[in-house]
């Protein structure tokens, strides 16, 4: 016994300095690394449309895959959610700011603002919807976006001189972006639009070397294969990124200490008519197969990169989801006309509707707040109609997001609908899409991955706003320097040894 507790000693007393060195309060579990994880430099990359199944199933059924050998040494979190609502811009901010809707501000990519005035009326009117897509490109077919986001197209701020509001300027808090570019570390990421600049944070300047290639161009998202080859374009870029350069390759600038990309390819695949899922099991259609193969080659290139320079075992590679998709089922799916909700919404009072934002979710801003409680009684009597599963209003709301009396930005109503209701224009062919509260569309991939670590999954319920803060710390830096993280209490990833510095 006394033999036993001598072996044990050391590692208990590693557990009592690693929880008291930090600052925030991360949930106990066994770690998975009995030694620090050398991190010089931190991948990050956002597959989206991954679900925690995709993964497994892939890993299962393509043992010999690159995912499976990332699996084989890393941390696989099954139980991983990201952000309510489930939307691009939220699903990011969670990663790279630690935070929920609560505390960046930023609901949708389309969404609304009370104290914000419209583009181009001069702040003679206040409220307006906040829409941060192509359309705020120069020119929305060029992949460059015609050279950059055109301030004409973007909501005006009266408190601040009537200026226009870029994506970082709306944004709440900061990012980790800003915290490692602060301690003289490089910088680096890849996205699907100019608005993507988001990442920046609020001073606009976090991210040193941005590549945001303009998805909508060329009409990309019509086909697997064309989305295939656009996230081949920003592939080439992380590759450059890899070999010491920025990300076209031509100047010679070091290798980022946090860079990383999406990749969009599966996410159409699991949205496209024809494609999608074959069965409630997750089967992929061929399609769907295939963007993620090219996910996979996609990341074995990545790999062998690091290989090459020699930088493998000195960089974690943290691997998720902005979000998920709905159904996965495809008997589950079911197309509603979104106009149902804006019909039933100003049927209580004519253009009571401020902004009505729809997907497989269905967030209502209200021109007269007074009217909320009348509103959601006419949703009530109308659930059959609008395939209506919660209704989130008052105090329900308020357990999740912030006031919408107090808070310029949280919406009056948020409708859960039905399971695999999608909410789209009438002419709309989609069969998936994102942005509600329900398992498949917030149960994504996470998998931290790390020649350190031996193979090991984690079932315990995590979130996507731990990624932020696990990346500063393991780069040695401190994770209350994001302020969502501090706002939040937001805990670090469990079963990983990231309490003691690491090789910076």
């Amino acid at each position: 016994m006394k033999t036993l507790w001598i072996r044990l000693l050391p590692g208990l007393m590693m557990g009592i300095l690693c929880i008291s060195s930090l600052s925030l309060s991360a949930e106990a579990h066994p770690a998975a690394s009995t030694s620090p994880i050398p991190t010089k430099h931190v991948l990050l990359l956002s597959i989206d449309g991954l679900h925690a199944l995709d993964l497994a199933r892939y890993v299962r059924v393509f043992p010999n895959s690159t995912l499976a050998s990332l699996s084989q040494r890393g941390i696989t979190y099954t139980n991983a959610s990201t952000s309510k609502p489930s939307d691009s811009f939220p699903g990011l901010l969670s990663e790279v700011t630690g935070g929920s809707p609560a505390s960046t501000g930023v609901f949708y990519d389309n969404s609304y603002d009370r104290s914000l005035s419209p583009p181009g009326s001069k702040c003679a009117t206040v409220g307006t919807e906040v829409l941060y897509d192509e359309t705020i490109d120069n020119n929305l077919n060029a992949l460059d976006g015609g050279g950059g986001i055109n301030p004409n197209a973007l909501p005006l701020d009266p408190a601040k001189g009537c200026t226009p509001v870029y994506p970082h300027n709306y944004l709440r808090v900061n990012t980790i972006f800003e915290v490692i570019k602060a301690a003289g570390l490089r910088t680096a990421w890849s996205d699907k639009t100019l608005a993507y600049e988001i990442v920046n944070g609020p001073s606009g300047q976090g991210v040193e070397d941005l590549y945001t290639p303009e998805i909508a161009a060329n009409n990309t998202t019509s086909s697997v294969s064309l989305t295939e080859a656009y996230d081949a374009i920003k592939v080439k870029a992380i590759i450059n990124e890899i070999n010491g350069f920025d990300h076209t390759g031509t100047k010679k600038v070091g290798v980022p200490a946090i860079f990383g990309m999406n990749f969009q390819a599966v996410s159409v695949g699991q949205k496209l008519a024809g494609d999608g899922y074959t069965d409630s099991q997750g089967t992929p259609s061929a399609q769907l197969l295939s963007a993620l193969n090219s996910v996979d080659a996609a990341l074995h290139q990545m790999v062998s990169a690091l290989e090459v320079q020699g930088l493998l075992p000195f960089t974690t590679i943290i691997l998720t989801a902005k979000h998920g998709q709905t159904p996965m089922d495809p008997a589950q799916f079911k197309h509603v006309t979104s106009s149902v909700i804006t019909n039933l919404v100003n049927s209580v009072q004519p253009k009571l509707a401020a902004q009505v934002t729809t997907d497989d979710v269905a967030l209502i801003w209200l021109t007269d707040q007074s009217k909320t409680a009348a509103v959601v009684a006419k949703l009530a009597a109308n659930e059959a109609q609008a395939n209506i599963q919660e209704i989130l209003s008052g105090d329900s709301l308020k357990l999740m997001f912030n006031d919408p009396l107090k808070d310029s930005r949280t919406p009056d109503i948020i409708v859960l609908p039905n399971y695999g209701v999608v909410y789209a224009g009438a002419s709309a062919t989609k069969i998936a899409e994102h942005g509600g509260f329900n398992d498949t569309d917030t149960n994504v991939a996470l998998l931290v991955s790390n020649p350190q670590l031996s193979g090991s999954t984690l079932k315990s319920p995590v979130e996507t706003t731990q990624i932020a803060p696990t990346i500063l710390k393991l780069l040695g830096l401190n994770p209350s320097s994001l302020q969502a993280v501090r706002m939040e209490q937001t805990a670090l990833l469990p079963g990983l040894n990231v309490d003691l510095p690491s090789t910076v």
